[in-house]
């Protein structure tokens, strides 16, 4: 059984998950669902298009983009629509990141998911996948903050409430608002980009690896005792300072 933080008990170390594109894979499913459903609007988005246009953003947001390119309002019944759609085909076709619940099962070091989306998609997404034993307990939604990436906050929210220093964390992201949000927090950053966004996210300060097995060699080097040795796969107690 994990061990759990207190303000008494500063951690001395935390590992910051964002969930979409990093620990499920559901950003491609609500892509395909978002150029359906923009279809309908007389709007032609590929999949790729789709992706980039939602990675990583509150849905008001990339709607009142799509307001803007028809010059017109969309139906407040959009945004339900399109969570409901996107539900139902996380029930038929959401799976986790590739490898990303071995690299789990490896880190030693407290670990948590912070996400600009709704505590009910992440809880969602996560059970799906059989990676919510996992977060239980540690999930954070930008919705109860109240503030999105970029904005740094829903990251130095997650820290302070597991009882880590900003300077102690380091975020796992894929998304520029996402390594925005975390180089503004201060904290490191490494970006999950196994496709073609590593050197815009390098850019913006992140450290960028292609593979969720690369991630337990990059937490060793950044906090040495963080990963548990490659043949030693059961989780173990979070690392605290007495």
């Amino acid at each position: 059984m994990r061990n759990e933080p207190t303000a008494q008990t500063p951690l001395t170390g935390l590992v910051v998950f964002d969930c979409d594109g990093v620990l499920v894979d559901s950003e491609t499913v609500s892509a395909r669902v978002l150029v359906v459903m923009a279809a309908d609007l007389g709007l032609s988005f590929t999949h790729e298009e789709a992706l980039a246009f939602l990675r990583g953003r509150k849905v008001a947001t990339w709607v009142a983009e799509l307001e803007a390119r028809l010059d017109r309002a969309i139906a407040d019944a959009f945004i339900p629509a399109f969570r409901s759609a996107a539900a139902s085909a996380f029930e038929r076709e959401l799976e986790a990141v590739p490898h990303v619940e071995s690299a789990l099962s490896r880190i030693a070091a407290p670990f948590c998911t912070a996400s600009s989306a709704p505590r009910e998609k992440i809880r969602q997404t996560l059970g799906l996948t059989g990676l919510l034993p996992h977060f239980e307990g540690r999930i954070y939604s930008a919705y109860e903050v109240g503030h999105w990436k970029p904005d740094p906050r829903l990251f130095l929210h997650a820290a302070k409430d597991m009882g880590a220093a900003p300077q102690d964390c380091i975020v796992v992201e894929d998304s520029l608002v996402g390594v925005q949000a975390g180089v503004a927090a201060g904290m490191t950053v490494l970006a999950y980009a196994p496709g073609d966004t590593a050197p815009m996210l390098a850019d913006a300060g992140a450290t960028p690896f292609s593979c969720m097995t690369e991630l337990p060699g990059l937490l060793a080097e950044w906090r040495p005792g963080s990963v548990l040795p490659e043949n030693q796969k059961t989780p173990a107690p979070l690392a605290v300072a007495v």
